[in-house]
């Protein structure tokens, strides 16, 4: 398949791993902050691959597993109003809150709770039944955020009083730079997530690769895709260079996509967010503009924000989150805290490391367990 096939090439991986190992003098630490190319790294064994002193660290790539707790035992509360329908994705339902509970226990009891692939299916549901309250629980990096802003607009057109939105959308650029200012930061480069690229661009990556004297490299999701950036990275490092490449052409201009811009900014504004594993980041997410406040869920519904831990206490997932440790260095991966019994997000979501792990290191993990 044209655009697929041609990046998983056995001859062409080994050649970029060949001259990765051919530039490399001395350590390296980079993070991928993109779930989908966590499970590329995993599932194809890149890491392994790699020269030794060249590390990968897995950062909050994963927007479901980084969506706060008190946010989803929000959506619990309102979901306990039977006039309520709670409407968002799959991996959504799975994801323990502050108090471990989640929306697929909170629909077992009896909850209105309907899986969605999209926002705008939400609207459709809302638009068949007006006499219900139907919430979308909107979660994902810049890549979703329009989609949500259509369904709002859609809503409005339609005069869906009967509509509205918990709204967690967060933005990766913030994050990047806060785990950089951390005095104990380990990262020396970035491969950013090409998909939030093709979207937002790369105006607001520049600025960090100075400020921290990183190198950041757009990437996709294949392997040849990765192991590019990855050179890319390691290239600048041993020559000091600290510049933003994009690796992934074929998908995402620098500008990003104008149009879907155009509808998150007209909706939505930057707002400080709390994101799970990291606290509060300073404009890492979105808000709602004034003009669409009327679609905002927490104004609808009384609802306090829980306050409380978001793991118990055998769960690493915040540490997982921030690239501090991996997926196996939890004492509960694999035996207490599996995807049927997940004790963090990053087990639940289908791009968490934890799954990915689980999904393609079980067997190695438990047999040197």
């Amino acid at each position: 398949m044209r655009y697929v096939e041609e990046f998983r090439e056995a001859e062409a991986v080994q050649t970029w791993v060949s001259a990765i190992a051919q530039r490399v003098t001395r350590p390296w630490t980079l993070m991928e902050v993109c779930g989908g190319q966590t499970h590329s790294i995993v599932r194809y064994g890149l890491d392994t691959l790699l020269p030794e002193g060249v590390t990968l660290l897995h950062g909050p790539g994963c927007p479901v597993c980084v969506t706060p707790g008190a946010v989803i035992d929000q959506a619990i509360a309102i979901a306990a109003d039977p006039q309520v329908t709670i409407c968002s994705f799959g991996d959504m339902l799975r994801v323990p809150g502050d108090h471990q509970q989640s929306l697929q226990q909170a629909r077992a009891a009896g909850a209105q709770v309907q899986i969605v692939y999209s926002p705008l299916d939400a609207v459709a549901i809302a638009a068949k039944n007006r006499d219900r309250q139907v919430v979308f629980l909107a979660v994902g990096f810049e890549t979703t955020a329009p989609a949500t802003a259509l369904a709002i607009a859609q809503a409005q057109q339609l005069g869906l009083n009967n509509f509205s939105i918990l709204l967690s959308h967060v933005r990766v650029a913030p994050a990047m730079a806060q785990l950089l200012a951390d005095p104990d930061c380990r990262i020396q480069a970035f491969l950013a997530a090409g998909h939030v690229c093709t979207v937002a661009g790369l105006a607001e990556y520049p600025a960090i690769a100075q400020r921290y004297r990183v190198p950041i490299a757009v990437t996709g999701f294949e392997p040849l895709d990765i192991l590019q950036g990855i050179y890319t990275c390691i290239d600048q490092l041993e020559s000091e260079r600290f510049e933003v490449v994009n690796c992934y052409g074929r998908a995402v201009q620098p500008g990003g996509n104008p149009a879907a811009q155009q509808w998150v900014e007209r909706v939505f504004a930057i707002a400080d967010q709390d994101w799970r594993g990291l606290g509060t980041i300073p404009e890492g997410g979105l808000q709602f503009q004034p003009d669409f406040e009327a679609f905002d869920a927490s104004r609808h519904f009384a609802v306090n924000e829980a306050i409380g831990s978001t793991t118990t206490s055998d769960c690493i997932s915040g540490l997982v989150l921030q690239g501090q440790k991996q997926p196996c260095d939890c004492p509960a991966f694999g035996r207490t805290c599996t995807p049927e019994t997940p004790l963090g997000a990053p087990m639940v979501s289908s791009e968490g490391a934890c799954a990915a792990y689980y999904r393609y290191r079980h067997s190695q993990v438990t047999m040197r367990a």
